[in-house]
């Protein structure tokens, strides 16, 4: 019986330990935190949004980085066969609005008691509180499936492929095993344990590490009538990211102002598209199911019948209350203005803000408050049939520690279920 040594205990590393162990495979599973799942706990603002219920092609759709990568994992475990693995594991679950997937109970808990039965029943060893801090290496000895272990670090010495033997825990204990997968997650909310860890062991290892960035985080506004906003929700707006004239993103949906600038998942998505331009701007259409001349035609409709008013207090029917001041501030019309007094064309122009309401992207907030890290493991470096390393025989990568990232509404959950029960089932097949 081959043994199957799995470095973290996050969606990816639950799935892996479960395929490993489906395949006969004995399975250790590390976790350096006190419980598993403990970013699981968190998603989807603890009702955790398990998958996207979508067909196929709009789950690569939703894929930001490498999704060509990801062909062999999503047609090997793909989002039904989540969502009938979860229900049999005593999880019913429900679909919401753009086919994302909760449990029914609307508790992340649920969904983590499951995946824990699952592991139990399978037999699968647990050690929490153990963090790996490197990857043992060693070389194909004596008899096959023999190996003498070289110490950790060995990497690829250009020759020919070092080999998996183990991983050493920060303790100074040595775990012993015929293949290893690595499934630590990216950087953001470290509070959960992602910090870095797998990034690291793969660097050592001789992996190449892309640039890692927050993704599916909040932008920081420049402009400061935004904190004036501060809990406004828009529902139903489009958005429209640009760099110079390039358009990067758009997308329609909800938003949220906030101190320091925008939030909700419209903007959570756009900021998968952005790369740090400095002459990034955001541009939001306020009323996206109107061209420019039911647009026009609506405002003139709102004129005529407060015509008597001042501009101020003719805006009721366009706006919450709270963004009115500064609608009427960015559109250099006179508050007092009477509406009768309004020209054509600052009617018109009024309405191209309304259109095209500008904000001038600052850059997004931390790995603190990313729900993902984009960046990560190079897939160039990966088998995509496998998930296995090609630099490092019997190692194997799966989820978040990987450079692959997706939008808001269940993908990147489905990403990390995909590759891990890829990398389970090959790490214990013959």
């Amino acid at each position: 019986m081959s043994k199957v040594i799995v470095v973290g205990g996050g969606a990816a590393g639950m799935m892996a330990a479960m395929a490993a162990a489906d395949n006969g495979a004995e399975v250790c599973l590390i976790e350096k935190n006190e419980k598993l799942g403990k970013k699981l706990f968190i998603t989807g603002k603890g009702r955790c949004n398990v998958t996207n219920a979508a067909d196929m092609d709009t789950l690569f759709r939703n894929v930001c980085t490498n999704s060509k990568f990801l062909y062999s994992a999503f047609y090997g475990f793909d989002n039904q066969a989540v969502m009938a693995f979860l229900e049999k594991a005593g999880c019913p679950l429900k679909t919401e609005r753009g086919d994302r997937v909760f449990p029914l109970s609307d508790h992340s808990s649920d969904v983590i008691a499951a995946l824990q039965r699952e592991l139990k029943k399978r037999g699968v060893e647990i050690l929490l509180n153990t963090k790996a801090e490197h990857i043992l290496t060693g070389s194909r000895a004596g008899t096959e499936g023999e190996k003498e272990v070289k110490g950790f670090g060995c990497g690829n010495t250009g020759k020919e492929n070092m080999t998996f033997a183990g991983v050493k825990l920060a303790d100074g204990r040595s775990i012993h095993g015929d293949r290893g997968i690595i499934c630590t997650g990216g950087v953001s909310y470290p509070s959960t344990g992602s910090t870095g860890d797998g990034h690291r062991i793969a660097g050592e290892m001789g992996h190449t590490v892309t640039e890692l960035a927050p993704a599916l985080a909040p932008f920081n506004i420049e402009e400061k009538w935004c904190g004036q906003l501060t809990g406004l929700s828009l529902k139903n707006v489009s958005v429209t990211l640009c760099a110079g004239k390039k358009r990067l993103y758009e997308g329609f949906g909800e938003m949220l102002f906030t101190h320091f600038g925008v939030s909700g998942p419209l903007i959570l998505s756009a900021s998968s598209y952005y790369r740090g331009e400095k002459d990034a701007k955001l541009y939001i259409d306020l009323k996206p199911a109107l061209d420019e001349e039911q647009l026009d035609r609506r405002i003139l409709r709102d004129f005529e019948e407060n015509k008597n008013r001042q501009f101020k207090n003719s805006l009721g029917g366009l706006f919450p209350v709270k963004l009115i001041p500064v609608m009427i501030e960015l559109s250099g019309i006179s508050p007092e203005k009477k509406v009768n007094e309004i020209t054509r064309e600052e009617r018109r122009s009024f309405g191209r803000l309304v259109r095209r309401l500008p904000l001038t992207i600052a850059g997004t907030r931390g790995f603190e408050e990313a729900i993902i890290t984009r960046g990560g493991v190079s897939v160039k470096e990966i088998n995509p049939s496998t998930m296995e390393s090609k630099k490092v025989d019997g190692l194997y990568f799966a989820g978040e520690v990987l450079d692959l990232d997706a939008l808001t509404g269940g993908f990147n959950l489905q990403i990390a279920w995909s590759t891990g029960h890829l990398a389970g089932a090959s790490a214990s097949s013959d």
